[in-house]
């Protein structure tokens, strides 16, 4: 397994493309209401992304054909937007984006709430946010890459969810998909030592229901299976030698 340790000057790029990320979902969380498309999302991230002089790093990624992924209730991850699409009150919401400045990408993910949403749809969604938080306890030099997994489901299945087995993290820089893949479930074994330069995007997907997802006709869009919600937290981060950097996370653009 080829893992690329990044240099100084490559994390500040990573670091730049993070900090517009982190605008770019900022913006996007601000127009999400009832009665406004996936489409529209879609169309405001892309244009904060472009307005930074970046490129939207999931446009046309293995044929995807938009900018962010907006995956609505029980969609999990690589929702398709779509102007007949339209945000009702007490849906949830995950927008998965990527921004490639300079060649090196950051890519992270964020679940919100549309209008009032259940009090267990909210609790979905800060444990989703809270499990990615547990497992970064664990992301530094020395350590191993599944002592972050572990964290992750013992924080989602404490709390009554469950982690999705068949999509996980991984690593990135140069491209939006590098070695190594990250569970957030705990495999067998240990996992690879974390050394410091790594840069991995770490993404708990939680669901109310069972773990289990299959995909819908577009081979796109992932679903639970039980029809259940899903909720998806993510963030590219640095390993040090010390506490990890969060390169897509602002703490003013929460």
């Amino acid at each position: 397994m080829s893992v690329t340790i990044k240099s100084e000057h490559e994390i500040e790029l990573m670091r730049e493309a993070g900090r517009i990320l982190a605008i770019t979902h900022d913006e996007m969380a601000k127009i999400i209401r009832p009665g406004i498309s996936t489409m529209d999302i879609n169309r405001k991230g892309e244009e904060i992304i472009r307005s930074f002089g970046c490129i939207p790093s999931f446009l046309n990624y293995n044929g995807y054909p938009a900018s962010i992924c907006v995956s609505v209730n029980d969609e999990v991850v690589h929702g398709i937007p779509s102007k007949k699409r339209i945000l009702r009150d007490g849906d949830i919401v995950s927008l998965d984006a990527g921004v490639i400045y300079k060649g090196y990408q950051s890519d992270a993910a964020r679940t919100h709430a549309v209008g009032e949403i259940s009090e267990e749809d909210k609790k979905l969604i800060e444990v989703t946010k809270q499990s990615f938080f547990e497992g970064i306890k664990f992301a530094k030099a020395g350590n191993h890459l599944f002592d972050i997994s572990k964290a992750i489901q013992n924080y989602v299945e404490a709390n009554g969810f469950s982690v999705v087995r068949d999509l996980v993290g991984h690593g990135i820089g140069k491209n939006l998909h590098e070695e190594p893949q990250v569970p957030n479930y705990k495999p067998i074994g240990r996992g690879m030592k974390l050394r410091k330069g790594m840069t991995l995007a770490i993404e708990p997907m939680v669901n109310i229901g069972a773990y289990d997802v299959w995909m819908l006709d577009d081979d796109w869009t992932v679903v639970t299976k039980d029809g259940s919600k899903s909720s998806h937290y993510e963030n590219t981060v640095y390993i040090t030698d010390g506490e990890p950097e969060l390169l897509s996370y602002r703490e003013d653009l929460v």
